[in-house]
């Protein structure tokens, strides 16, 4: 009976392969950390900074920032917040990916599920002679409880993250925990239900706002991307794809450049 089991889990070892060897974290521009390891991330191709218009103010502070990481020195940990699709993801991107050109600075990304297992990646890359953005896109919690694991990393945890590495997150919502009314009105002291609900946003040392933008706005957002892939576009038609979405946002400029090329016969 033993030697049974052992050929069926020699079997199914072969048929399993086991998880490929940790990505070195010196050699990659962009990594994801996924299963207790960081695996190279495909084909990190940012958008370049000129492209990404109507942001310069956000632009210019996060550059400042991450420079300032990138060179040993003081840096915030960031939050960016803010209207879909608003270009808050592309900016983190398009920033690391500019100044990787003048310093030794990756992008790992991770999800908001994984920020349990942060400590473990703090060892990976603690004494690594390199700076790191911890990428986590799309942030949002249920109920405060669930943001306090987050706020210990930030601050005030016995271990927080090490001096090279700072979180980047971007969140369609400025305060990340929605304020319960229903709490607060029946809480003894409101102001401690607030206060629970937006200690989170407030451990971030900077904080950068994105809002909706005008028709202007989008189609400088278009003309931005059109002339970064070298492809000419119609305003009019612009406006139409916008308009069908019921939307103006650097997402849907990018989506209708993607229409444009595809129309054209370009890849991106």
């Amino acid at each position: 009976m033993s030697d049974a089991l052992d050929r069926i889990a020699a079997a199914l070892e072969r048929l399993s392969p086991p998880p490929a060897p940790p990505a070195d974290p010196l050699a990659y521009p962009a990594y994801i950390w996924r299963d207790g390891a960081l695996t190279v991330a495909r084909d990190f191709r940012p958008q370049p900074l000129d492209a990404l218009k109507g942001i310069d103010a956000q632009r210019d502070a996060l550059i400042a920032n991450l420079d300032r990481l990138a060179h040993r020195a003081a840096a915030q940990d960031v939050l960016l917040w803010g209207a879909r699709g608003t270009g808050k993801s592309a900016l983190v991107k398009s920033a690391v990916g500019h100044l990787q050109a003048t310093s030794d600075l990756a992008l790992i990304e991770t999800g908001g599920d994984m920020l349990a297992t942060l400590p473990r990646l703090f060892d990976v890359i603690a004494r690594v002679r390199r700076a790191f953005v911890l990428f986590v896109d799309d942030l949002g919690f249920d109920a405060p409880s669930d943001a306090r694991a987050l706020r210990s990393l930030l601050e005030g945890g016995a271990e927080a993250r090490p001096s090279n590495a700072r979180l980047v997150v971007t969140a369609n919502r400025r305060h990340l925990v929605p304020r319960d009314i229903a709490e607060q009105e029946s809480a003894i002291n409101p102001r401690d239900a607030v206060d629970d609900a937006l200690a989170l946003a407030d451990r971030f040392g900077l904080s950068l706002g994105f809002h909706v933008v005008d028709q202007d706005g989008y189609l400088a957002i278009v003309r931005g991307y059109a002339e970064a892939n070298g492809l000419p576009f119609d305003a009019s038609e612009a406006v139409a794809w916008a308009t069908r979405r019921g939307s103006r946002s650097g997402r849907v400029a990018w989506q209708y450049i993607v229409d444009l090329a595809g129309r054209s016969g370009k890849s991106l």
